[in-house]
């Protein structure tokens, strides 16, 4: 008979499983499923995520793992109980937002309760016509509040961290909301890198393939008729950064996107196009300028002019805020260390 070997007198106790227990209500069962996903794939989500277990006994969820683990796989599976609470579904970006929220708390337990604050009374949404929109990060959530609060906001970050999916969001709620008369989006129609030669058709087929993005978060907000309604009122614009010289645009929520692509002297003819009763958002990502060699970036120009301005607010993303596949955040880290090294 084989003898198993003691562990050592001072081996550290693994750290006791963290209960969970929510009330027992009569729509327990029904939030307790919705909690869990379907096949338990939300809890499942966390356990892979954090690299804990997780047991259910009836209304008792047990968490095994790391101490520090374990506080915030409970402040999360708290959040979305909050959540189902309130009717609201559970995606996997929901989870895997708020187990990447801002990790600058000195300590676990701070961070919890920053993750259990998203989801409290006074939450931060955008309403439109097609769904309702929550910051899915703390950047996301800072970035919100600011183009709420100031006439003119930069959003400076990685691709799929929402910069230009958010500022429309708001475009659209403040548009609803009778706060701005009209919506005009625009990008500089500048190829990433390839030759797209001569496209057929007129202007407007010329340039939408660059306005795609555009037009695809706006379908997220808004029906098709009524899109195409207010698209042909000129309620809503979709316009390269060319169109804009000349004008005064007021009363108006403008978003200036990949703005990395803005040459300087574009970016200060867009600026000053800022009109009464306007709020305009420049979004852009410095690793990935398209412009030719040697022609500077309009975006790192306002950044370093403007800093300090009062009314101008600048919000940051990193690969944390990433809410597209998670393994979008680990390839833009994976090229940021590259970079780096370099």
């Amino acid at each position: 008979m084989a003898i198993m070997p003691l562990p050592p007198l001072n081996a550290e106790a693994p750290p006791p499983e963290r209960v969970v227990e929510f009330p027992d209500t009569q729509n327990l069962n029904r939030y307790l499923i919705d909690l869990c996903g379907e096949f338990d794939r939300n809890l499942a989500q966390i356990e892979h995520q954090l690299a804990v277990q997780i047991t259910r006994r009836g209304n008792i969820l047990g968490i095994h793992g790391d101490a520090e683990a374990q506080v915030q796989a409970e402040a999360v599976l708290h959040a979305l109980y909050q959540r189902v609470e309130a009717g609201r579904s559970i995606e996997p970006g929901d989870i895997d937002g708020m187990i990447r929220l801002d990790d600058s708390g000195e300590n676990t337990g701070s961070r919890a309760g920053d993750q259990m604050e998203m989801f409290k009374g006074g939450r931060l949404e955008l309403r439109t016509r097609k769904k309702v929109i929550e910051p899915r990060t703390q950047a996301q959530k800072a970035y919100v509040s600011a183009l709420l609060q100031n006439e003119l906001g930069f959003g400076i970050g990685p691709a799929g961290t929402g910069k230009t999916y958010l500022a429309v969001a708001v475009g659209v709620s403040m548009f609803l909301g009778g706060q701005v008369d009209k919506i005009i989006l625009s990008r500089p129609a500048v190829e990433a890198g390839e030759r797209l030669g001569f496209l057929p058709g007129d202007m407007k087929d010329k340039v939408d393939p660059y306005m795609q993005p555009l037009y695809d978060a706006l379908n997220d907000f808004l029906p098709g008729k009524q899109m195409a309604k207010l698209l042909e009122d000129k309620r809503i614009e979709i316009a390269p950064l060319a169109f804009m010289r000349g004008r005064t645009l007021s009363n108006a929520f403008v978003v200036l996107d990949e703005a990395q692509n803005a040459t300087t002297m574009q970016m200060k003819m867009f600026l000053t196009r800022l009109g009464e009763g306007s709020r305009m958002v420049i979004t852009g990502d410095r690793s990935q300028v398209d412009l030719p060699r040697g022609v500077k970036s309009g975006l790192r120009d306002a950044e370093a002019i403007l800093k300090g301005v009062n009314g101008v607010s600048f919000s940051y993303f990193s690969a944390k805020d990433v809410v597209r596949h998670p393994l979008v955040a680990k390839i833009i880290e994976a090229y940021d260390a590259a970079d780096a090294e370099t």
